[in-house]
Order: C-alpha cells, then sequence, then structure tokens
C-alpha cells in the first residue's frame, strides 16, 4: 500500500508539472481579497440577469430513460446508476455518440428567444464523459463518431448572441475508477484540476462555473476553496457557485453554517419562503420530471407555472436556471421550445420588471409578487381581485401607476386601511401575470403587515437530484 500511494503521489507531481508548463495561470495580487464594491462589479451582470437557461446532455441522452429494454426509475442523466451500470458496460455508449441535428446558433437563439441571459451546460456529469476537447481524458466527445467540441461551438454562439456562457463541472465521476479510491483520489481530483483549467482557458470569457457531485467522502471545504481560487486566478471574474465547497445542508438548502460558500447558493427543484437578506441565490429546475432527456417523461410544468416560477424567483431576489435536456440527436425537446418560446413573448413585455430587480419590499402577498427596482415597484398580478381594486400593503402611496403593457394608462388610487388600493378594473390584461408599474417617492416605504394567507400556484413533485 505504501509502494502504491508514492507512486501515485509521483503520478500527481508528473500531471501537475505538465500543466504548469501548458497553461499558466494570470497572477493578480489579492485577487480573492475583494471589497464589497469589487464583489458586487463582478455579481453584477448575473444579478441583473435574472433568467438562465441549464443544459443537460450527454451520453445518457441515448438510452432515454430505457436500459435493456426496462424503463429505469429515476433515470435520465442518472441511469448509470440507477440501472447500476458498470462503466465498461455503459462507456461504450461513446461510440454511438453522434448528435447530428445539434445546432449550437440554434440553442443560443432559443434562450434567447426565451429571454434568458446565460447557458450553463453540463460540461461532464457524474457519467464521467467530457463534452469537450480534453488532453487529460480519452472518454470525451473527440473519440465519438460526432468528433466536435460541443463547448466549443456552443460558447462562441452564445457569445455571439449576446449571452453569457457557463460551465457545469461534475466533482463526482462515476467512470474514473481513481474517483473512487481514497488512495488515489489525489490523482483523480489534479484530472479535475486540469480540466477545470482547461475550460477556463481555451474558451474565453466564462460567466459562471457551476460545480456538483460534492457530496462525495473525498471532497471538503479546503479543496473547494483551492478549486475556487484556480478558477478565479484562471478567470478573475467568472462567478462560482456554492457547491464548489462540501456545502449542502440538503438538496433544497442554502448552504450549512461556516465553511465555503463560493458566490452563491442553488437550491435545486424548490423556491424558498423565505431568504436570508444579502444572499445571492438561484433555483435551478428541471421543466418536467428529470435533467437529462428521458423519453417517457412527458410530465411538463404549465407556461403559466414556470411564468409564475420566475416572477417568484426573481420578487425574492434570485435567479431561475431552467432547465432542457436536449435529445441523443443534439436537439432541444419541442415541448420545452414552446414553453420557453411563451414565456419569451411574455418577457418581451414585462422584462423590465424582471431583469436588474431586487427583492420587493414585502413577503409573498396574496394577489401575487413584488420586484423593485430604485424608485420603482412592479406589482405581478397573478389572482386580479374581483372588485377591481388590488390592495398594496403600504402607506406610501405611489407618484404614478400605470399597467407595463400600457404605460399611457395612469391608474387611480386611495388610502386604505390596509395600504393603499389601486383600481384596476374588473377585467384582467394577461392570464398568466398582469405587471402594474408603481412609481414611488424618495425615501423609505411605510409597510403594512400583510395578510398572513400567500397565494400559491401549481407545482410538480421535485424530481431526482442532479
Amino acid at each position: 500500500m505504501k509502494h502504491f500511494i508514492l507512486a501515485a503521489g509521483l503520478v500527481v507531481a508528473l500531471i501537475s508539472s505538465t500543466f504548469v508548463s501548458a497553461a499558466a495561470p494570470t497572477t493578480q495580487a489579492d485577487i480573492f481579497a475583494e471589497t464589497p464594491a469589487q464583489h458586487d462589479a463582478r455579481m453584477q451582470w448575473w444579478r441583473d440577469a435574472r433568467f438562465g437557461m441549464f443544459i443537460h446532455f450527454g451520453l445518457y441522452a441515448i438510452p432515454a430513460g430505457q436500459w435493456n429494454g426496462k424503463q429505469i426509475k429515476g433515470a435520465g442523466e442518472w441511469i448509470m446508476h440507477e440501472a447500476k451500470i458498470p462503466p465498461d458496460e455503459y462507456a461504450p455508449l461513446a461510440k454511438q455518440f453522434n448528435p447530428t441535428k445539434f445546432d449550437a446558433a440554434k440553442w443560443a437563439a432559443i434562450a434567447k428567444d426565451a429571454g434568458m441571459k446565460y447557458i450553463v451546460i453540463t460540461t461532464k456529469h457524474h457519467e464521467g464523459f467530457s463534452l469537450f476537447a480534453t488532453r487529460y481524458s480519452d472518454y470525451n466527445v473527440m473519440n465519438t463518431p460526432f468528433k466536435r467540441d460541443i463547448m466549443k461551438e456552443l460558447s462562441d454562439a452564445t457569445r455571439a448572441a449576446g449571452l453569457h456562457i457557463g460551465w457545469y463541472h461534475s466533482i463526482l465521476d462515476w467512470h474514473d475508477p481513481n474517483q473512487q479510491k481514497d488512495e488515489t483520489f489525489p490523482i483523480y481530483e489534479q484530472r479535475l484540476r486540469n480540466q477545470v483549467s482547461e475550460l477556463l482557458t481555451n474558451y474565453g470569457p466564462i460567466g459562471v462555473m457551476w460545480f456538483d457531485g460534492e457530496w462525495i467522502k473525498q471532497w471538503n471545504d479546503q479543496r473547494g476553496e483551492d478549486l475556487y481560487k484556480l478558477c478565479r486566478t484562471l478567470q478573475p471574474s467568472v462567478i462560482v457557485n456554492n457547491r464548489v465547497g462540501k456545502q449542502r445542508a440538503g438538496m433544497n438548502g442554502f448552504t450549512k453554517t461556516g465553511g465555503f460558500s463560493g458566490d452563491y447558493a442553488t437550491p435545486e427543484q424548490t423556491i424558498p419562503a423565505v431568504v436570508p437578506p444579502g444572499t445571492d441565490w438561484e433555483t435551478c429546475m428541471t421543466m418536467n420530471d428529470t435533467w437529462g432527456y428521458k423519453k417517457e417523461d412527458l410530465n411538463f410544468k404549465s407556461t403559466r407555472t414556470l411564468i409564475r416560477d420566475l416572477i417568484d424567483i426573481a420578487s425574492k431576489g434570485g435567479n431561475f436556471l431552467l432547465n432542457v435536456g436536449p435529445t441523443a440527436e443534439g436537439e432541444i425537446p419541442p415541448q420545452s421550445v414552446e414553453r420557453l418560446h411563451a414565456i419569451g413573448e411574455w418577457m418581451r413585455i414585462n422584462g423590465e420588471a424582471i431583469y436588474g430587480t431586487t427583492a420587493g419590499p414585502f413577503p409573498p402577498l396574496p394577489w401575487g409578487r413584488v420586484t423593485a427596482k430604485e424608485g420603482t415597484l412592479y406589482l405581478h398580478i397573478f389572482d386580479w381581485p374581483k372588485n377591481g381594486r388590488l390592495i398594496v400593503p403600504t402607506r406610501t402611496m405611489p407618484v404614478l401607476a400605470y399597467p407595463l403593457a400600457d404605460p399611457s394608462h395612469s391608474l387611480m388610487f386611495h388610502l386604505n386601511p390596509e395600504g393603499f388600493a389601486i383600481d384596476v378594473g374588473k377585467s384582467r390584461g394577461d392570464a398568466d401575470a398582469t405587471v402594474i408599474v408603481l412609481k414611488m417617492p424618495s425615501g423609505p416605504i411605510d409597510v403594512v403587515k400583510p395578510p398572513a394567507k400567500a397565494t400559491t400556484h401549481p407545482t410538480t413533485k421535485p424530481a431526482a437530484g442532479k
């Protein structure tokens, strides 16, 4: 055992030496000692964006939820794990990987049409297969019939569309035996760092590094902080999620107390009821029940649910990372495209009430949600008042009120025991969510305690973990 550990150490040293000569990191004094102003400047584009596309794509799109003719429960991107498929039986899928209908420009256009501002895609999921041209593993897209660097094409197309590109990269790897054993984990960790370095060196400016799989026993906060520092050294402006460290306090939580938290929290498949003040966070969510493509999974959320989820998240100061799972041919499923286009139609009219907003001054209200910008409140009405009078729980009267879809139409308002009431009429505007703009006077808003019961809207059960 001692001889084996020594050999592993020598391999790590050799790999590390090779990498340093291949791609020396950028140097920047005190890069991690940001002032609050510097941190805010780095985070600003992401906070303004509010809406992004998650893409889960890999070999798992080929079986599409089936193995040996059987539907696998909880499958999708987890099919290798759920069906207990050995690596040597799963790996031959790479010989079938040939997404001939993949069109990077089309994917970017679908995201842009939806009103999304960034894309995060799986460069390597837990299955261990890399969708990019890597020097550090033969198990990659260049050794398939496709032989094209999907990450290169998509990063170029995404930036050409005016969006930011981000990388998902799994810390967990079911394919690499070095990840499975404590004594060989340093060899795997060096490969992990080398591949992350490639992703942050060979593909231009990267907006986000989105890590996952940090629950493996070998991972800890120190390893996470070291990986974070590597990312920020190579690209000082990159934003890194909290799963770079040993942070998960449960799939639907924010982070544990203490430890290394990266730049933002990542609740999964849920929208928190309460968000700690000053927290940067992003809900990632599927449209149906699985992240990776599963042919039989047609349990798609409605457009209304997705629009209202986006609003709910923005009203609490968060981002919405909405997932699509392309088919083995490389196409985003039509059900996803249809819903994304409909969200985009709503955003083209109402995007002002989402982009660049902060959490509203009220908790969730009985009739909907509120987002804010300096001097402006946006009232997102889900449940239209039957009497045509919308109660806003503040005694601070607006200067002006009007529908966002029709700024020329001023609305009347007056004081009310519960705050003030706006006369919105008895016929609603948008059935999914109508936005009323309030131009507010300068100074603090006098909030009246709102009614206890808030509105809810349909959701589906959480999907299997990422």
